[in-house]
C-alpha cells in the first residue's frame, strides 16, 4: 500500500520531469549533518503535503521523510524556481499518461498556494494577472 501512494503521488514520468528541475545538494561546509535523503522521497513527501493540506508536523512517518527535511527542501525548492519550471515542462512538454500534465500543474499550483502566492491574491499558475498564459 504504501508504495502504490508513493508510486501515484510520484509517477515515474512525473519523477523524471522533475529530478532535472531539483537543484544539487549541497554539503554544508563546515561539515557534519546527516547523509542526504532520497529526493525522489522528499518529492513524494511534498507532493503528499501539498496535495492532502496536511501540516508539515503532520507528516505520516510512512513516507519516511521528517517533516523538518520536506519543509526545508519545498522551501530551497520554491526558492529555486521548480514548481514554475515544472508547471511550465508540464504543460508545454507534456507528459505521458492521462491526467500526468493536470496532476504536475495541480501541484505546482498547491506550491504556489503553500508559498503564499495565493495568499497574496497572484494569479493561479501559468497566467499573469490580466489572465492570459504566461510566456516568461
Amino acid at each position: 500500500m504504501t508504495g502504490d501512494l508513493s508510486r501515484r503521488l510520484v509517477t515515474d514520468e512525473l519523477w523524471a520531469l522533475t529530478e532535472p528541475l531539483l537543484p544539487a545538494f549541497a554539503p554544508r561546509r563546515q561539515g557534519g549533518g546527516t547523509a542526504p535523503v532520497d529526493e525522489r522521497a522528499v518529492l513524494t513527501a511534498v507532493v503528499y503535503v501539498l496535495t492532502s493540506g496536511c501540516a508539515w508536523r503532520l507528516l505520516p512517518p510512512w513516507l519516511e521523510v521528517s517533516p523538518a527535511t520536506a519543509h526545508r527542501r519545498f522551501t530551497a525548492w520554491t526558492k529555486a524556481g521548480v514548481w514554475r519550471r515544472l508547471y511550465r515542462a508540464a504543460v508545454r512538454g507534456g507528459l505521458a499518461g492521462p491526467g500526468e500534465s493536470d496532476w504536475a500543474a495541480v501541484i505546482a499550483d498547491a506550491a504556489a498556494l503553500r508559498a503564499g502566492r495565493g495568499a497574496r491574491g497572484g494569479p493561479p499558475m501559468g497566467t499573469t494577472r490580466d489572465g492570459h498564459e504566461d510566456t516568461e
